[in-house]
């Protein structure tokens, strides 16, 4: 059974329409690197707007998560999943919505009734319980022992600090040969989540009131390696046919089993298939020392590191061979895989030979230190090894060893402890994402970067298209390719022009159209095999058309006057402009 191709015909039947799997990299999000759930490129019509494909919409969508990085290795948890999910927006709710979830469980995959268990909101505040959603999971034939009611931490949903928020509904999976107990117990490790149904019915705004949406929304979310473990009955997700051909691959090129070394394996092969989808995504992320780059160049050197104390030679292509298998085995659905494939090889071979160079930098300190005649490598030592050279406290622990010498385990970990609290707070505002991003200021960085992707084209030719943008309240960010530094003239032709502009006061226009019609027009389609047959182009006065989800300003003179900061180079062939709005 394919499960992905199952659900879309079920919720199609039903009424609902596929939407096209959004890329890794948010267009319109600067509060996070990546999309992490099925709902975030939905911002803009829970939020009220029009979507072109009606209420009710259906997809598997391609996530990135960071927050469970070090859990890696265990036998659930993975940096890039799949999600498959189903929107109401404001058309049915609660009784419709569970409806549809247990249907799809019991009928279509046929999952027992005795296997399953729910939660739901218990109220708080001035938010009362869920009696709606208990009462439907009652007519549905799940006992009273099955339901278990929790409050805000585990059973309502809000992204941010305010915006449209509501309790949810999630569904679970005795996952154990066990005898199934006759009362669900949420904090009983054998009962797994598998779907959860957050019902956005409430607004908070940003002093803490509650008020109830005109319209209301459904947002779903199961993730497809979860649910794939949990109809083939096995206890590891690497164990499952996601899965099977991709370690099999390892332990071939390896001549090692899966048992006894499944915590490298499993790094390994996550890895690199998280790497393959930012490598392949349409915004064009390269390995490098800041955002999405950042996190590609970690991917692929902790899977390196996992890979060197596995004994495999490092400088085999090991890697490129399962990168291959994954792309093989996904293309069918995300198409930017086999469009992208030799760059995506690329990458991976060019960034293991950085990383291969800055081992040997890393060894050379060591020789450095035995001839000191060190006998313990203190903290700080330790930690500019891992920090600067990249070495894993077990590499410096083996290499210290060979030596007869002793490391400062404990001061290395209160080190790193620091590190990661510092990292945190850096990063704090990036990552709260959610719907309450949309701003003023940055609806005009928005509309802005459209007016800059114009003056780029008539600067520096028509072939410049955006590869990645990123907003924020401070500044806007804006990557293109271009061949070469941009010159002071340049620089100022692009300015003038997108001031030009703004002096004219030209209409935003918002229409929507045929993806077929919008090619004709000659709007700004790149990627366009991402977007659904109706789409949404905005027309700038006679300056821009580009295919777009908004938000944008109505008319260009409420911009105020655009500003070029910075250009710099963001990777090979790539440029950056990083500008504001004064």
């Amino acid at each position: 059974m394919n499960i992905r191709e199952e659900f879309i015909k079920y919720f199609e039947k039903n009424g609902h329409k596929q939407i096209p799997s959004s890329p890794i990299v948010p267009e319109n999000d600067p509060t996070v690197l990546f999309n992490t759930a099925g709902m975030q490129p939905l911002v803009p019509y829970l939020m009220g707007e029009k979507h072109p494909y009606g209420k009710r919409l259906c997809d598997y969508q391609k996530c990135v998560r960071l927050t469970d990085l070090d859990e890696i290795g265990d036998k659930t948890h993975h940096t890039f999943f799949e999600m498959l999910g189903n929107w109401s927006l404001g058309d049915y709710f609660k009784k419709e919505a569970i409806g549809y979830s247990f249907e799809f469980l019991t009928k279509v995959l046929n999952i027992p009734l005795e296997r399953l268990a729910v939660t739901v909101f218990e109220g708080e505040g001035k938010i009362p319980r869920d009696e709606v959603a208990a009462n439907r999971w009652r007519e549905l034939g799940i006992s009273e022992d099955r339901i278990a009611y929790l409050g805000s931490k585990d059973n309502f949903w809000i992204a941010g600090e305010s915006g449209p928020c509501g309790g949810d509904t999630e569904i679970f999976y005795f996952r154990s040969n066990d005898e199934i107990p006759k009362k669900f117990d949420p904090e009983d490790d054998r009962w797994v989540e598998i779907w959860n149904n957050v019902f956005m019915e409430f607004y908070k705004d940003e002093n803490g009131n509650i008020s109830e949406l005109k319209q209301k929304n459904v947002d779903t979310g199961m993730g497809l390696e979860r649910i794939v473990a949990v109809l083939e009955g096995v206890d590891d997700n690497y164990k499952s046919s996601i899965w099977l051909d991709v370690v099999d691959k390892l332990e071939k090129l390896t001549d090692l089993s899966y048992e006894g070394n499944e915590k490298s394996m499993r790094i390994i092969v996550d890895h690199i298939r998280t790497s393959v989808f930012i490598a392949a995504d349409p915004a064009g992320i390269k390995p490098s020392n800041t955002d999405q780059g950042y996190i590609l160049r970690r991917l692929i050197r902790r899977y390196i590191r996992q890979a060197r104390k596995l004994g495999i030679d490092i400088n085999s292509d090991f890697d490129l061979e399962i990168a291959s298998l994954i792309i093989k085995k996904y293309e069918k659905y995300y198409s930017e895989l086999s469009e992208n494939k030799n760059s995506v090889l690329e990458v991976l071979a060019n960034e293991k030979k950085k990383f291969s160079r800055t081992l040997e930098k890393g060894l050379r300190e060591f020789e450095k230190l035995v001839s000191n005649e060190t006998k313990i490598i203190d903290k700080n030592v330790a930690f500019k090894l891992y920090d600067t050279y990249g070495f894993p406290i077990e590499l410096t622990l083996e290499e210290a060893s060979d030596r007869g010498m002793g490391v400062d385990v404990d001061g290395f970990y209160a080190k790193f402890r620091e590190h990661q609290e510092k990292s945190r707070t850096a990063s704090k505002g990036k990552f709260k994402g959610g719907l309450s991003g949309n701003s003023e200021t940055e609806t005009k960085f928005h509309t802005a970067t459209h007016l800059l992707n114009a003056a780029l084209k008539e600067v520096i030719g028509p072939d410049v298209h955006q590869l990645g943008s990123n907003i924020t309240p401070e500044r806007l960010r804006f990557d293109f390719p271009c061949d070469h530094k941009m010159t002071d003239e340049e620089k100022k032709k692009t300015e003038d022009l997108v001031n030009k502009w703004i002096e004219e006061n030209l209409p935003v226009e918002k229409i929507e159209m045929s993806k077929e019609e919008a090619i004709k027009s000659g709007a700004e389609c790149t990627f366009i095999d991402r977007y659904p047959d109706l789409v949404t182009v905005y027309k700038i006065g006679d300056v821009s058309m580009e295919l777009c989800g908004g938000p944008h300003v109505s008319h260009t003179g409420e911009l105020g006057h655009f500003k070029i900061k910075k250009e710099e180079s963001s990777s090979a062939g790539v440029r950056r402009i990083k500008a504001i709005l004064e």
